[in-house]
């Protein structure tokens, strides 16, 4: 008896790697005062394990002490995407809200404008009915 594994799926990674350098680089020049010291431990704890990972399928944050937390959502699990430019627009933070009102944080994300545009194209054609018949429009009853 033979056993029939089933074929992987496809998936292509646009960004795969670790937080901005200018955010720890920032922070510990702004971590010599006493205020910026909690700012620059934080810098160095993202450093060392958060890692994120964008493919044509999902986003993958990996994070926390040692890098024991891993979130995972996919594209159709995604509402909304929110950015704020850090570092003098060199970086910065996203927000995914997800349709069921939960939120992943993504602190200090490289070429943030570029994963933006490409996390919200997917979620666009994701979004479309693909069993709709050709000519005929999906129409909601609300």
């Amino acid at each position: 008896m033979s056993v029939v594994t089933p074929p992987a799926i496809k998936e292509e990674i646009h960004y795969e790697g670790g937080p901005a350098r200018g955010d720890l680089i920032i922070n510990l020049i702004f971590g010599v005062t006493l205020i910026g010291l909690p700012f620059a431990i934080g810098a160095v704890v993202r450093a060392l394990w958060l890692r994120f990972k964008v493919t044509s399928r999902r986003v993958s944050v990996t994070g926390g002490w040692l890098g024991r937390d891993r979130s995972q959502v996919t594209y159709t699990q995604i509402k909304e995407v929110r950015s704020v430019a850090r570092g003098f627009g060199a970086y910065g933070d996203m927000v995914l809200v997800l349709k069921d009102g939960a939120r992943l944080e993504m602190r200090a994300v490289p070429r943030f404008r570029e994963m933006q545009a490409y996390i919200e194209e997917r979620i666009a054609s994701k979004g479309k009915p693909a069993d709709a018949p050709s000519g005929f429009t999906a129409s909601s009853d609300s």
